[in-house]
Formats: C-alpha cells, sequence, structure tokens
C-alpha cells in the first residue's frame, strides 16, 4: 500500500529501513521507528476501529500511551498472539499480523453498528435497569448475550511462546520520563555522583522535543540537546537508561515496579531474550517527570476518524514525516495548538485555527499564524463524515449566544482542551493533589515519599522552566537554560463547547473507549450519583483500557458545575496501578508451569523414587504417599506400613516439617509470649508439644519444641504451617515486642529428619549412635540430645506422632539419605519398613492426634480437641488469652472431638460427611457437625473416625447418624483415642487397650 500520506525530508523514522506488515489482512508498508498508527495513517488508513457500545468508526486520536480507539490483536506467530495492543505505541515490525477488534463482520460493514441507532435507550447505566424482566431470560438469553459482547479483543488460547523475568535493584535516583524534565533531573543527579536509572516507555528518548522542530535549548535545536543529554548519560558509569520500559505501580518505600519491552521492536529477536522484563526498584529518591495529557473538546460527533488531539497531530508530521490530513482545522481553547497549527502549515497542509476564545484574550501565539485563518471566538458544533471526518461545523460566539453555522471542509481535525498533568503514580505514591484553577489542573502537592514532580506533571509547562525544574529536583542546585522561543501560554477551560442545538441530543463524547458522553454524566447526578467514584462506575466514564487519561478531568468539571461545587471538593477518581497495561506474562515472569508453583522435595526423595513409592503433594512438598509391592493397591500397602509400625519399626521422611530456631537472651520470654503454654521452667533437654493460637483464640498450628539450651529452642511446626507461623511470630516480633532480644531462622531446609518409629526403633538405631545414652532412663520420652550419628551431627529426639516407641532424627539436610540407607539397611533384619503419610495419618488417628488443618478449620480452641490442659492459668498473657476469655468460647454445645465407630463394623465415612442425631427430622436438618479423618485402622481391623460434634464429649456412648452417598450410617460415639489411651506403647511396653 503506497504511503501516500508520507513526508518527505524530515521525521526520525529510518527511511533506509522500509517494513511491511499486514493490517486486517491487507498490506502495509512504513519505515523502521514507525508506530502502527504512524504507519496506518501514512498509507491513508483513517478507520482503526470500533467503540465498545455503539460500535461508531474511530481512529486514531492520540500518539502515546492514553490512545482509547485503535486497538489491535498483534500477532507476532505461535503463542504471540494478544489483544488490546495500543496502535500508537507498538512499534511497525516487519511480519507482524495486526487487525482491529470489536466488529462483525469486517471493520468497514459492522452489524454492531446496529446500536448507535438504538442509542437513546442504551444511556449510561441502562443495564441496571434493564435484564430483569422475565427472570427466565436471565439464564437463557439475557447472560448468555452479555457474556460475549463482553470485553474486547480475543483472548489467546494457545500457550505463550515467550519468556518473562524479573529484576530488582536499587539506586539513588529513578527519574521516570525522559522528556525536558526528566533529562535534566538524570544529568543532573549523575553530575553529583548519585546512582541514577533513568526510564522511559517510548523507543527513544527525549518525551516532546522529539517532535519540536522549532525550539533551542542554550543555542542547540531541541533534537542535538536530545542527542548530547544522551550521549552523556550513556558515558557515565552511574546511569542507568531504560527506554522502552514504563513504570506503572508506585508503592511504600519508594519502590516502584516497571516493565521493560525488551523484543517487541525486533523482528527476529535472540531467542535467549526475555519478551518483557519486569524491574523492581528501590530508589532513595524518585524524580517524576512524567508530563501531562492534552485533552479533547466536547462536541457533538467529536469522535469521528480523522479528528485527532492538536499534540498528535504535531507529532505526526514532525516526529513520523506523516500529514494525517491535507486540510486540517485546528480546534482549540488554547495557545499550544498555535504550535501545531504553525508546524503543519510549514509542511505545506492547508491549516485552519478556531479558538474559543475571542480576539482580545489571545496572546503572543497569534503571531505562529502566518498564512493561516483564524476564527477567533468560534465555537465547534458538530462534525460530518461517516467513516472519515469530511468537515467540522463552527459557528461565532457573541454575547453567549451562537450564531450562525458554517463547515471547514477538512480531512482532519486537530482539538486540544487544554492539558491534564499525569499525576498518576504521583497519587499512587500516595502524595496529595492540589488544583491550580488558572491551569485547570490537579497537580502534585504534598509528597508523602522521598519524592519529586518536575515539569508538565507537575503543571509547569514553558520549556525554560520545566529544564530548570527538572535540574533542581535531580540534584540539591539551580541552573537556568536558554529556551527559545517562548512557550506560548494562554488556556479558557470547557467542559463542553456552547452549541445551539439542543444539550439533551448532543453526542458529545468524553470517553471514546466506552462511548461515554457528557449527557452521560448529567444523568448520572440526576440519579444521585454525586460522588465522582460513583459516577465512574455508573458511566463506565474512565474504565476503558486508557483508564480516563482523556477523560477524567471533562467528567470531574462537569459534575462540579452540575452540582455547583469547586473542583476540589468533588475530587479525583483513585489513580490505581498499572498506570497502561502490563501483560500477565510480565506480572508472572518466570513463574508458570512447573514454576508457577515449585515442588520441593524431601532429602530422601530420590530414595523413595527407586522404591516405586506413590507421591503426594503436601503445601509446596512432594512427600512420599505410600510404597506398594507388587501387586498392593493403595490400601493394602497402608495397612502393611501400619502394622510394621506396630509391630516392629518403621522409616518416615519428616524433613518436610516446618523448623525454626528461637535464639536470644529472651527467647523463653518471647516462647511464653507467643504459645499457651508455660515455656520459662522447660528445661535444655526436655521437648514439649507447643500449641500455637491467633489473636482470636483458635489453634494456627501445632508441633514438638525441643530446649536446646537456655536461650534456644528448637521450634517444629506442620509442614504447611512454617511460612505462617514464622510470619506470625516476625509479626509480634517486630511490631509489638522489639524490645525483646530474640533472634528467627528459619532452618527448614537445614535439617532432614528421619522419623523411626515402632517397637524395636532403640535396636535400628543404636549400633550408630554415639555421645547419647538411649537406655529408656537416660533418654525418657520428650526429650532430645545432641550426639552424632554414623559420625554426622545429630539433634535425636524422641518423640512419637504413633504412640509407639520413637525417634526423630535431625540430621544435616546433606546427610539425610546416608543415614536413612545405612538404617534401612541394618533394619532388614528387624522387617523394617518405609511408611508415606497416608499410613502415618492412620497410625496418629488410631492414638487420638490431631492435625492441624483436618481436626481444626480456623474456629477451634484448644479446648474443642481436648486440649485446654495446654492452656496456663498462671501466666498474665500470651496470644489468644483475652479472646479465649470470651463466652462464647466455653459453651457447652460448641463443636467438639470426639471418635466414631461404624455400627456395622464395615462402612469406612467419608471426611467430611454431615452429622445429625434423628434421621427423621424435617428438612433442613439440625447438622450436629461433620467427619474430620477417617480411615480403616488394620490395627483394630475396624474402621475408625474422628469428628466435631456439637456437645460431643457428653455425648459418650450415643449412636449417630452420618451422611453417606446412599443415605445415613449409624455411628458410636467414642472417646477419640482408639488405641492404648493408657500410653504405655511409647515406651515400648505391652500392648494398650483399644476400644471395645
Amino acid at each position: 500500500m503506497a504511503q501516500d500520506f508520507r513526508l518527505p525530508g524530515r521525521g526520525r523514522i529510518d527511511r533506509k529501513k522500509p517494513i511491511a506488515f499486514t493490517f486486517n489482512g491487507r498490506t502495509v508498508e512504513g519505515y523502521e521507528g514507525d508506530t502502527l498508527a504512524s504507519a496506518l495513517l501514512a498509507s491513508g488508513i483513517r478507520l482503526m476501529g470500533r467503540s465498545f457500545k455503539y460500535h461508531r468508526p474511530r481512529g486514531v486520536l492520540t500518539h502515546g500511551a492514553d490512545e482509547p480507539n485503535a486497538l489491535f490483536q498483534v500477532d507476532r506467530g505461535t503463542g504471540r498472539a494478544d489483544p488490546n495492543n495500543r496502535a500508537t505505541v507498538v512499534e511497525a515490525v516487519a511480519g507482524l499480523k495486526v487487525s482491529s477488534q470489536n466488529h462483525w463482520p469486517s471493520l468497514e460493514h459492522d452489524i454492531g453498528q446496529v446500536n448507535d441507532l438504538v442509542a437513546p435507550v442504551l444511556t449510561a447505566g441502562f443495564y441496571y435497569k434493564t435484564f430483569m424482566w422475565p427472570r427466565s431470560f436471565w439464564d437463557k438469553f439475557y447472560e448468555p448475550a452479555i457474556r460475549a459482547a463482553a470485553g474486547l479483543g480475543v483472548a489467546p488460547d494457545a500457550p505463550d511462546a515467550d519468556r518473562y523475568v524479573h529484576r530488582n535493584t536499587h539506586c539513588d535516583v529513578l527519574v521516570v520520563g525522559a522528556g525536558p524534565a526528566g533529562l535534566a533531573a538524570a544529568l543532573a543527579a549523575s553530575e553529583a555522583g548519585k546512582r541514577v536509572i533513568l526510564a522511559d516507555e517510548q523507543a527513544e528518548m527525549g518525551g516532546s522535543l522529539l517532535a519540536d522542530l522549532s525550539s533551542t535549548i542554550d543555542g542547540k535545536t531541541a533534537s542535538a540537546f536530545v542527542a548530547e543529554a544522551l550521549k552523556t548519560l550513556t558515558a557515565r558509569a552511574n546511569v542507568t537508561l531504560l527506554s522502552r520500559t514504563t513504570a506503572f505501580g508506585y508503592y511504600n518505600h519508594n519502590h516502584v515496579v516497571l516493565t521493560e519491552r525488551v523484543t517487541d521492536h525486533l523482528a527476529a529477536p535472540d531467542p535467549k531474550l526475555p519478551r518483557e522484563r519486569l524491574w523492581q526498584v528501590r530508589a532513595k529518591e524518585v524524580v517524576l517527570a512524567t508530563g501531562a495529557h492534552e485533552r479533547p473538546l466536547g462536541f457533538a460527533d467529536n469522535d469521528r476518524p480523522g479528528i485527532m488531539l492538536a499534540e498528535s497531530v504535531r507529532t505526526y508530521v514532525n516526529r513520523y514525516a506523516v500529514a494525517p490530513g491535507r486540510r486540517i482545522v485546528f480546534a482549540t481553547n488554547g495557545a499550544s495548538a498555535y504550535r501545531a497549527a504553525a508546524d503543519a502549515k510549514a509542511v505545506g497542509l492547508d491549516v485552519t485555527l478556531v479558538d474559543l476564545r475571542p480576539e482580545a484574550e489571545i496572546g503572543p501565539e497569534r503571531a505562529l499564524l502566518s498564512g493561516i485563518e483564524l476564527l477567533a471566538g468560534h465555537t465547534v458544533v458538530g462534525s460530518t463524515g461517516g467513516k472519515a471526518v469530511t468537515g467540522l461545523i463552527v459557528a461565532p460566539l457573541s454575547g453567549g449566544r451562537v450564531g450562525a453555522r458554517r463547515t471547514l471542509a477538512c480531512d482532519c481535525v486537530g482539538m486540544s482542551g487544554g492539558w491534564t498533568p499525569a499525576v498518576h503514580l504521583f497519587s499512587q505514591s500516595r502524595g496529595k493533589l492540589t488544583f491550580r484553577s488558572e491551569i485547570d489542573a490537579f497537580v502534585p502537592g504534598t509528597s508523602v515519599q522521598a519524592e519529586r514532580s518536575a515539569g508538565a506533571c507537575k503543571g509547569t509547562y514553558d520549556l525554560a522552566s520545566i529544564l530548570a525544574e527538572g535540574w533542581a529536583a535531580g540534584a540539591p542546585s539551580t541552573r537556568a537554560f536558554a529556551a527559545a522561543p517562548a512557550t506560548p501560554a494562554g488556556f479558557k477551560a470547557a467542559r463542553v463547547l456552547p452549541t445551539d442545538a439542543d444539550p439533551k441530543k448532543v453526542r458529545a463524547f468524553l470517553d471514546f473507549q466506552n462511548d461515554v458522553t457528557a449527557k452521560d454524566i448529567g444523568l448520572a447526578v440526576r440519579e444521585g450519583f454525586e460522588s465522582v467514584e460513583h459516577v465512574k462506575r455508573y458511566t463506565t466514564n474512565g474504565m476503558a483500557t486508557d483508564q480516563g487519561k482523556t477523560s477524567n478531568m471533562a467528567a470531574i468539571g462537569l459534575v462540579s458545575e452540575i452540582l455547583a461545587k469547586d473542583i476540589p471538593q468533588v475530587g479525583t477518581t483513585t489513580f490505581r496501578p498499572p498506570y497502561t497495561p502490563v501483560t500477565f506474562g510480565a506480572i508472572v515472569g518466570t513463574a508458570r508451569g512447573e514454576t508457577f508453583d515449585p515442588i520441593r522435595t524431601a532429602p530422601v526423595h530420590d530414595w523413595a523414587v527407586r522404591q516405586g513409592a506413590k507421591f503426594e503433594n503436601v503445601a509446596l512438598w512432594r512427600r512420599a504417599w505410600y510404597f506398594p509391592k507388587a501387586g498392593e493397591d493403595m490400601h493394602a500397602a497402608v495397612a502393611r506400613e501400619c502394622r510394621a509400625v506396630r509391630e516392629s519399626v518403621g522409616l518416615l521422611d519428616a524433613s518436610t516439617l516446618g523448623k525454626i530456631e528461637v535464639v536470644g537472651p529472651d527467647a523463653a520470654e518471647f516462647m511464653n509470649r507467643m504459645y499457651p503454654n508455660g515455656w520459662a521452667k522447660l528445661e535444655p533437654g526436655k521437648c514439649r508439644y507447643g500449641l500455637m493460637l491467633k489473636e482470636d483464640g483458635f489453634i494456627l498450628d501445632d508441633g514438638i519444641v525441643a530446649r536446646m539450651a537456655p536461650d534456644r529452642f528448637h521450634v517444629t511446626t506442620s509442614t504447611g504451617g512454617a511460612p505462617r507461623v514464622m510470619a506470625h511470630m516476625e509479626d509480634y516480633l517486630q511490631t509489638e515486642w522489639p524490645d525483646l532480644d530474640v533472634f528467627l531462622t528459619s532452618i527448614t531446609e537445614e535439617w532432614g529428619v528421619i522419623a523411626v518409629q515402632g517397637p524395636r526403633a532403640r535396636e535400628v538405631i543404636a549400633p550408630f549412635v554415639t555421645g547419647i545414652d538411649l537406655s529408656p532412663q537416660a533418654f525418657p520420652q520428650m526429650t532430645v540430645r545432641e550426639g552424632e550419628i554414623l559420625g554426622v551431627p545429630t539433634r535425636l529426639m524422641r518423640v512419637s506422632f504413633t504412640g509407639e516407641l520413637g525417634f526423630e532424627i535431625n540430621v544435616p539436610a546433606d546427610f539425610t539419605q546416608a543415614v536413612w540407607e545405612a538404617l534401612f539397611g541394618y533394619g532388614q533384619r528387624f522387617g523394617i519398613t518405609p511408611y508415606g503419610t497416608e499410613a502415618m495419618h492412620v497410625l496418629r488417628a488410631e492414638r487420638g492426634f490431631i492435625i492441624v488443618g483436618q481436626e481444626t478449620d480456623g474456629t477451634v480452641t484448644p479446648d474443642d480437641v481436648g486440649l485446654s490442659g495446654m492452656v496456663s492459668k498462671a501466666k498474665k498473657d500470651f496470644v489468644g488469652k483475652r479472646s479465649l476469655a470470651r463466652l462464647d468460647m466455653a459453651r457447652a454445645d460448641r463443636k467438639q472431638l470426639v471418635g466414631l465407630l461404624s455400627s456395622d463394623g464395615r462402612t469406612v465415612l467419608e471426611e467430611g460427611a454431615q452429622i445429625v442425631a434423628d434421621t427423621r427430622q424435617a428438612l433442613p436438618m439440625t447438622m450436629l457437625g461433620h467427619v474430620t479423618s477417617s480411615y480403616l485402622s488394620p490395627t483394630l481391623n475396624h474402621p475408625i473416625a474422628l469428628a466435631m460434634v456439637s456437645g460431643g464429649r457428653a455425648r459418650m456412648g450415643e449412636t449417630l447418624f452420618v451422611t453417606t452417598p446412599a443415605g445415613f450410617t449409624a455411628v458410636k460415639v467414642v472417646a477419640p483415642v482408639f488405641l492404648d489411651p493408657e500410653g504405655k506403647r511409647v515406651e515400648g511396653l505391652v500392648e494398650g487397650g483399644v476400644h471395645a
């Protein structure tokens, strides 16, 4: 396709490097340095999309990140297609397949445009008032139709073929924006010796200076100033330049997140490079030089293709060497559009300028219009055309009255309604905005973090002042810049331009993507939505992909006028990150596929794999579930493993248990405050079961705690509970008790743990242990000793989670498998058997031990599970103490831990099954509780279950009923300890009794 609108001899494109891509199947030519928008405009393509609600024809509005109309589906190859790309941002690259969105069957002939014919009934909030009758239509018609119409573009369904990475870094000064203010700030900060990162979202740094052909800075052209500044910054080792990098989020402690587009501009990128890089920057100081967004003007049919912002016309002409049209009418209420008109005239285009301001209010900018017709004191009342603008309808203003209409033939309109400083990042930093009435805009006021704003984002529009302000923001010094000519100033605020038509029938668009008009804002306020946040949600103004960058101030101003309130009283909507859309890939980084939820393996994992173990995921760990032999299913394998532990000896890899070392002179005091039971009197070498509570008095986690020394505790947690326990402890230590001299260290991966359980456990470990007396008298239950096993240091605990004689061998993780293999080899003479997590669950349930997260659900107290004796009555305070004192915590009908035995002796209950007292009661039945754990006990040869039942301890011996897939089954309520209630087996003595 010929580039009929390409201007000769200017621009920053590289004419020696032509490229071609396709747009809706048509080949479009351009040059390196083009964006998709500039290349399409150069080929005379004005129609680029359809609006969301009315499917009105739309063309490009802007030249940057604030583009609401020209959104494309971009296909870079298999697995590299994504929607909603702004044509003004995506660089034109050879081979791209680009298509427009939100139309059917084609962009030129869109059946969805029928919505425009019924626009009077599709007003703001129509979806709140419709789709309610008849009720049956919702599921069959309304919801499917709404879902089909919702969204823009097509979400990719193929796996993303690209790679994304994250990087964390620190700097002294982060400068966001590389326009004149940003360049000056970076020069000043780097000259002062500070480590500087300069980030800019564009492919080239320079900002507005890239399209400025008339200004000089210190006697140099704007482009020469940019080149010299970048050359200086590049040569400084303390400066990092990040082009194509958008700062999209500003968080606490000067934490700014940026996304860098690394390869999207390359036709054949190096496969070693990521597509995007997410930067997490912690800066001592941040300089925001993010510029300002030009505002559209509000008038009837201001959305036709070819109507764009005045500064965008200037940018396409000067930077991209593109004429957006041959006959251009500029419409403005301020001085800045005069520069755009002069630059368009300078390349031979037919230019007319319409200014809302009367002649007397026009300043020295008038001198820029040599040879340009000026219609001062005129308003715009509409436009003509269909899929492209063909004329602008204007009329003179006199005494507040609109005069006779006149149509100015044109193929492009450049409108300028003033400027809105880009305060998004400043607001995200929690800075307070202030309103400046002379520029009709909110600007940065009081900073909360170590941040300074400079340039247009601060409401400064004069070039010399912008440069000086940027320099002062970069370093504590001043520098004057000589910039000429003076930047045109002067501005007359206008929300919607005066018209001779009925305002109720005029559709002056504010939010171009969502088809929100000025009268929609009025309707929202009339219907009672006076908060600007409510107006936003009711009308969807500012909720499109551009997040209201071109529409918010107009809407705020209209609300202000309708309510007769000052704009500061109306306020702004919330500026939330991201500043511009960010790919999911950049956010996720490498955390996808196998790395999305990383699996941690225990030290004996490889050995278990070789033994044919089956595995299950427990939190982030992959644990051996059971070890089947040939011909065994899970139930047979688990039964065999359980019998081995009860009758001889078994081995369990318990390395996944969380482990935290609490060290310091105040370690005992810290433990005393964290746990409900006492720790101050626990002697070194002793262990104690610890039950950790939350502030609400409910169980958070549990585990064995060993006191290694007066100032050192070895704390174990559940496998999945380690992170939350560590965070819980750190939270209290850092925020509630910073005076305690205590250090917390996660040692989960430092120590491997081998649980040796069963009557022959002592015999298996005895030949390998040195430095520890293993006799029952010297090494009783719930004690810990330090010594060596196979010459490896060990923390040997005599503890049991099975009810049998047991030892937990803690050794450095790297030696775990060697110790395991030695024990396993020697234990063959005793019939040693490795067992997995399923057998562990059965064994502990037989003995009545709880598992946090299975018997507990976040609403269970120590007393509920029969552990009230662990709550100290002597301690003044501990976490959860006051909550436990609430009357509700002592109610007799609270759910309490009990055991259940199936009356038929066969039915294994389903975990989670509900429990009732009477199956004949009317629906809805009164549920007494639920089954928490259920197994077929190999030891008892009977199904057993643990359950939480209302008033459970008072129901011993009662018959209740548990739901089954077929109905109900009867169960007997018993104590939750099914085996050895006397606790003799843990001493390696005779069998304990069982339930009859």
